[in-house]
């Protein structure tokens, strides 16, 4: 099967880049470019894409905002792509928020180019790019620099059982669940399943908005 792609940056380069090293990819299709976030959402909203790689800093509407609309669209609208933020630096206020509104992670401009065909895979499959060396850091950094919201975030988790809550927090430390089965001693399919009912009982997208909520909520705190 196909991952239908777009490219939203304002830098002709690199969305040039971008667009030639994954088109080269038999599993991959570039279906549009676009140079602002505004002409982002539009383009995705026309090309239904199942990824949008977007970069965080654009003018006329940049990737926040445009992350923020293709994620809650407005009524009637019912195509919701997987958002994969692209950033120059690895700490990004900016990035944060976009993981709070729904992007499955954020990848690097400067990552070697087998990491950026990979991060469209783990994106386009369901999955969350969560690197625990970069985009754990990032959300522990500004969990840090703001306090946690110690009430709603915290009584969504009430609704988890004692199990689930063991689960949530190895995925914010982030390990996979491999090794969740391993640490907890069960089948690597029961963990699947555990990280299937938290996303649905936190009403969450993906893996990304569980690290932020364990943060959040304190369940996790920087630097355990």
């Amino acid at each position: 099967m196909t991952t239908r792609v777009i490219i939203v940056d304002d830098q002709a380069m690199v969305r040039a880049g971008f667009a030639a090293l994954l088109a080269a990819q038999s599993d991959i299709d570039v279906v549009g470019e676009a140079p602002d976030g505004a002409q982002g959402v539009e383009l995705s909203r026309r090309t239904r894409p199942d990824v949008v790689l977007m970069d965080v800093r654009m003018p006329e509407m940049d990737g926040l905002e445009a992350a923020r609309r293709i994620l809650a669209p407005p009524r009637g609208v019912t195509h919701r792509p997987r958002v994969l933020m692209l950033t120059t630096f690895d700490v990004d206020d900016y990035v944060y928020e976009a993981l709070r509104a729904g992007a499955s992670g954020f990848l690097l401009k400067d990552a070697p180019p087998a990491d950026l065909i990979a991060a469209v895979r783990v994106v386009a499959s369901g999955d969350a790019l969560l690197a625990p060396s970069v985009t754990r850091r990032l959300i522990a950094d500004f969990a840090r620099q703001r306090p946690a919201a110690r009430g709603k975030p915290a009584l969504r988790l009430k609704a988890l059982t004692q199990r689930e809550t063991e689960v949530l927090t190895l995925v914010a430390r982030g390990r996979s669940n491999t090794e969740i089965a391993s640490t907890l001693v069960l089948a690597e399919q029961t963990v699947k399943t555990h990280v299937s009912r938290v996303l649905t009982k936190l009403d969450l997208r993906d893996r990304a908005q569980a690290v932020v909520i364990a943060y959040e909520s304190g369940l996790v705190t920087p630097g355990e």
